[in-house]
């Protein structure tokens, strides 16, 4: 009984010490939080990586020691008094009383959300401006085009559950525990004991180069509406690329978010204005529309290219771990993942039909290129700003995850650190983030196709993050607990979105190749 109080008191006072450490972390919480308000919500995905420091800091089960498995009063640590491992290959976090005294006192200091902001970041995050590509996927696919849409909210909703799901186990008295933090931990476990880092490396792959991939969009979609809007004068879109990414060079000076994430709402809310302009402008010609246009066959060669289009579209499942994580009530997660999904649906579905009913089969890879040259111009000067201010966030997670997977691993590093002392990043380091600008401007001048680019990215690293994989996960980690149809929706997600993704790659390859071979601008 003696023992019992010593480690209650013990882990008490350890807990009420880190309550100041934890106030720190919460102030850059709530910045990273600010951040994560962009349109596409990629800032999210450095959730995994970038805050990693705070959200040790701040874990339910975390007790701070000086040594790996030794107590605060100096005797071996249970099992379950061991922070859980990011790679997977710690032990869960213990479920017994004394951990909860604990996990109550470490919460209390613990910056959340509410539902409704949480909604607000995935609403961000799959209401972007990569939905002014939808109307180019209605082109190709017609009415099944609008079917994906739909298809693709309710896929993309039910993986999102299912991955938080993973999430969790179950303790000895039958409740539901959180034991990992992020998309990262979920795979590193279904990989072990074999291979406890394999799952986490493919996650972090496939993340980079959506990161990156989304700065080459943005860069292009720069290019593009520019050109677009100035016809008449002599300045090719490789020449406006250029001039974007000069204007961009500064992001390779980023030391955190602060800075960007002020623009993030201004830069939503100027989104939803130019989307309803659009439309508006739209619902001015309903009695020019084509209805005689929207076809009930597809183009076989294309419309594989649309669902790549359509699923990065919906792209968030990257950062919902860490969002979760941070909701007050968790419990309302599947309902906000309801309704925004739902939302999402509803207005891409409207936006792409009606764009596509005005232009028919003038519409273009980007729709604000249909639009007239008075209203075209301002409408587009507009996306090139949010395009710019935008670009940051995915190149800033895209840095974070390059630099800890290959600078800041200890001892485990492949390459010396970039960091030197206090924290200033060194000029070699500056010149690798210098490098990565650079690239994302050389495949915007060599490969200046926004819709292509769109679909690759979004049948290559969309599809696997938001179907193969937490439908894959879901099945190996809870396997033993699915009922029949759960099992069913899984494996036939799995099949199904393996086939979109193969063929929606082949077909945007081969699209670009045509596209490169016949040197086709637009």
């Amino acid at each position: 009984m003696a023992t019992l109080i010593r480690n209650k008191l013990s882990n008490a006072a350890t807990s009420v010490s880190n309550k100041s450490q934890a106030k720190v972390s919460g102030m850059f919480a709530r910045m990273g939080f600010q951040a994560a308000t962009d349109e596409e919500g990629l800032g999210f995905a450095a959730c995994d990586d970038l805050d990693y420091e705070h959200r040790q800091a701040v874990q339910m089960d975390i007790l701070k020691t000086d040594d790996v498995g030794v107590g605060a009063t100096g005797e071996p640590m249970a099992e379950g008094d061991s922070h859980y491992q990011r790679d997977g290959t710690g032990p869960p976090p213990s479920a017994s009383k004394d951990d909860g005294m604990c996990a109550e006192l470490a919460s209390q200091d613990r910056p959340k959300i509410t539902a409704w902001e949480a909604g607000w970041n995935v609403t961000n995050a799959i209401q972007g401006m990569f939905v002014l590509g939808l109307p180019y996927a209605i082109l190709h696919g017609g009415y099944l085009g609008l079917f994906l849409i739909i298809f693709a909210a309710v896929v993309c909703c039910y993986t999102g559950k299912i991955l938080i799901a993973c999430l969790y186990e179950e303790n000895e008295d039958g409740q539901l525990v959180r034991v990992r933090d992020s998309y990262v931990d979920i795979a590193n476990a279904c990989c072990s004991p074999r291979f406890p880092r394999l799952g986490g490396v493919i996650v972090n792959v496939a993340q980079l180069i959506e990161l990156v991939m989304t700065c080459i969009l943005y860069v292009v979609v720069s290019g593009n509406l520019m050109y677009n809007s100035f016809p008449t004068l002599p300045v090719s879109q490789k020449s406006w690329a250029i001039m974007a990414t000069a204007a961009l060079l500064p992001c390779a000076f980023l030391k955190n978010l602060k800075a960007v994430s002020k623009f993030s709402l201004l830069c939503t809310l100027a989104h939803f204005v130019i989307n309803i302009l659009v439309i508006a402008y739209c619902l001015s010609r309903a009695r020019d529309w084509a209805w005689d246009k929207v076809k009930f066959y597809i183009d076989v060669k294309k419309f594989p290219i649309s669902i790549g289009i359509i699923v990065f579209s919906y792209t968030s499942q990257i950062f919902l771990p860490s969002l979760e994580g941070n909701m007050q009530k968790p419990k309302e997660f599947h309902c906000m993942m309801n309704w925004t999904h739902i939302a999402a649906c509803i207005l891409k579905g409207l936006f792409a039909l009606v764009a596509y009913l005005t232009w028919a089969d003038a519409t273009k890879e980007v729709i604000t290129d249909n639009l007239p040259s008075t209203i075209r111009a301002v409408v587009n000067i507009f996306l090139v700003a949010k395009a710019l201010l935008s670009y940051p966030l995915p190149f800033f997670a895209a840095v974070e995850v390059f630099e800890k997977s290959l600078f800041q691993q200890g001892d485990r590093s492949i390459l010396p650190n970039c960091y030197g002392e206090g924290g200033r990043l060194k000029s070699w380091g500056l010149s690798l983030r210098c490098a990565l600008v650079v690239f994302t401007l050389l495949m915007a001048i060599y490969v200046p196709h926004f819709a292509l680019l769109m679909g690759l990215t979004g049948s290559l690293t969309g599809a696997g993050l938001c179907f193969l994989l937490p439908s894959l996960f879901h099945l190996k980690l809870l396997w033993r607990k699915l009922l029949w149809h759960h099992v069913f929706f899984d494996v036939a997600i799995f099949v199904i979105g393996g086939i979109c993704s193969i063929s929606g790659f082949i077909h945007s390859m081969e699209g670009l190749i045509e596209a490169y071979k016949y040197n086709i601008n637009d």
